[in-house]
């Protein structure tokens, strides 16, 4: 099993979900909301400097995205 990053920004991590097809929907506060049509997906991302490993890990599932498939894409 592939270690999850553990010095990834909220930022770098919007900028994986809109390469594999999310879009930004809108923003409340510091968290933003990406969606993908197809296949459907929505996901929130906290901006924050450092995200942590439970919350980037439940990101990754609501992505419908493996962990190998990030460290691809950064």
């Amino acid at each position: 099993m592939t270690k999850l990053p553990t010095d990834l920004s909220g930022r770098d991590l919007i900028k994986v979900l809109e390469r594999i097809g999310f879009v930004i929907q809108r923003q409340r506060g510091s968290h933003v909301i990406l969606r993908r049509e197809s296949p459907f997906g929505r996901v929130s991302v906290p901006n924050h400097k450092t995200l942590r490993l439970g919350t980037l890990r439940t990101i990754l599932q609501e992505a419908q995205m493996t962990v190998e498939k990030l460290l691809e894409l950064l």
